[in-house]
């Protein structure tokens, strides 16, 4: 007898294939059209092989979503540090980072709030570390671009409008220098060709000949 992984199974009528991915917290998701449960079983012992490494993959991933009961880490431009939870008798809750551990101070153990005070602090440090890169990277590049946003997103790293707005993740704070720089080049790309066609690949090649490898250092990351 086979012990078939969990999963969530998401029909759509309008689809011809059936699809396997994972979502961000690492759940398997079945998408397809509607199909009978015995076909759901065949296609999860056929895959069975793939899903176990991929959810390997995904567990090695870096920057996931954190357990505090596991002794967390955050990662900051590339790299992991400790975050310590620290109870004191202080009413508020407090995140401080002094270049080697992240502390977070807290008098009730609420998780939703430590999430909230980490986002913030990525929020913070991104608003001071991006918008001075995507200038510098905009006159390389002879671009004019609108203006820049930040907001936490489950899926895109960054991303340019129509109208040339930029908005970057502020997840990106987690990432490694090079590969921030090589979302920034990315995005102000996109004032030039709003697609991911060859043109688009030229013009980021241009400026960063490595894009290749950064974009492989990116797969290790998740938002």
């Amino acid at each position: 007898m086979h012990l078939l992984p969990q999963y969530i199974h998401i029909i759509n009528p309008k689809l011809k294939h059936i699809y396997l991915t994972f979502d961000e917290e690492g759940n398997l998701i079945i998408k397809s059209p509607k199909i009978s449960h015995r076909r759901v079983e065949q296609l999860l012992l056929k895959k069975a092989s793939w899903i176990q490494k991929s959810r390997e993959k995904f567990q090695r991933r870096k920057g996931r979503a954190l357990d505090f009961n596991k002794e967390p880490e955050l990662y900051f431009l590339g790299k992991n540090y400790k975050l310590h939870l620290v109870a004191h008798e202080k009413a508020n809750t407090k995140l401080t980072f002094d270049g080697t551990v992240f502390s977070l101070y807290y008098s009730t153990y609420d998780e939703i709030t430590f999430q909230k005070h980490i986002d913030t602090f990525y929020k913070k440090e991104a608003k001071a570390y991006l918008p001075s890169l995507v200038e510098e990277w905009a006159k390389k590049m002879h671009l004019t671009y609108n203006k820049i946003s930040f907001r936490k997103t489950k899926r895109q790293w960054g991303s340019c409008s129509g109208k040339n707005n930029l908005s970057f993740n502020t997840m990106v704070m987690k990432l490694p220098s090079d590969v921030i720089q090589y979302i920034i080049i990315h995005e102000l790309a996109h004032i030039t060709h709003k697609h991911h066609q060859k043109a688009f690949w030229k013009l980021v090649e241009v400026y960063l000949p490595s894009y290749k490898q950064q974009i492989q250092k990116l797969k290790n990351y998740t938002t």
